[in-house]
């Protein structure tokens, strides 16, 4: 889950990424977290533990105020 606030010029701040167990508690955080100026962006991801690489990261909900174009907060 993907936290977002706004800066005191209306940029989007990515806050610290919050790991949680599953989807529906990945959607059920990231709603607590919207407000004003604020929201959050919960996804998936799979990982094959045998190699320890990570699949695509998949949406399954955005909660209030967080940018359309999420590439910049989530590149490496």
């Amino acid at each position: 889950m993907l936290p977002f606030s706004r800066t005191e010029d209306g940029d989007f701040l990515a806050d610290a990424a919050i790991e949680v167990r599953n989807a529906d508690q990945a959607r059920a955080t990231a709603r607590g977290m919207e407000g004003a100026g604020r929201g959050a962006v919960a996804f998936s991801k799979t990982v094959d533990p045998q190699l320890g690489e990570w699949g695509d990261a998949v949406i399954v909900g955005r909660y209030g105020d967080v940018p359309d174009d999420l590439a910049p907060y989530t590149s490496a």
